[in-house]
């Protein structure tokens, strides 16, 4: 096969890729009246599929629910979404999630994260934009049925579950956060 046409056709697939990377993270951006049924309505779906999921929401100091995160990448890569951070049962704020990757991965995908805080400092971690996860970070994937034993590690537990698309990579590593409170 031609060299000059792989080239080509990789530079075409990722200029898609963020395209549609950031064309639905403009999508979500704003305010969506409807990110608090989302949300509520994703982490249900993750629960009942992970019963264990509701003992880590009940004893949690605080979680961050994103209900559509969408990531895509060929090589360089990137991911957006828009969710909820709660304390207690409390909405306290909005959150942007930002992730940008670069090395063997390819195609795209969209998924949910939700990621429980186990006390206040980690938190106030998350809160002061001080929690990025490094590059070997990865998150236990929710699928059904699932029986794992899950933990917190440094005070955080993440869990991610895909929604659809194919992405031969799959850490958590390099996101980013905002903590935008509720007014």
């Amino acid at each position: 096969m031609n060299t000059n046409y792989l080239k080509k056709t990789s530079f075409l697939l990722l200029l898609m890729g963020f395209a549609f990377s950031f064309s639905s993270n403009a999508q979500i951006a704003g305010w969506n009246v409807d990110l608090e049924k989302d949300s509520n309505e994703k982490l249900a779906e993750m629960i009942q599929k992970v019963g264990k999921l509701q003992s880590f929401k009940d004893k949690a100091y605080g979680y961050a629910i994103y209900p559509k995160i969408t990531k895509a990448g060929l090589v360089i890569g990137g991911a957006g979404g828009k969710g909820l951070v709660y304390k207690g049962k409390q909405i306290v704020a909005s959150s942007k999630l930002g992730q940008a990757s670069f090395g063997l991965q390819a195609g795209g995908q969209q998924y949910a994260e939700v990621i429980f805080f186990e006390n206040q400092e980690a938190f106030d971690r998350f809160k002061s934009g001080k929690l990025k996860f490094n590059a070997q970070a990865s998150a236990t994937a929710i699928t059904e049925g699932a029986s794992a034993d899950f933990s917190y590690q440094d005070g955080v537990a993440v869990f991610t579950m895909v929604a659809g698309g194919l992405m031969a990579e799959a850490s958590v590593g390099g996101q980013h956060f905002s903590f935008d409170p509720v007014q």
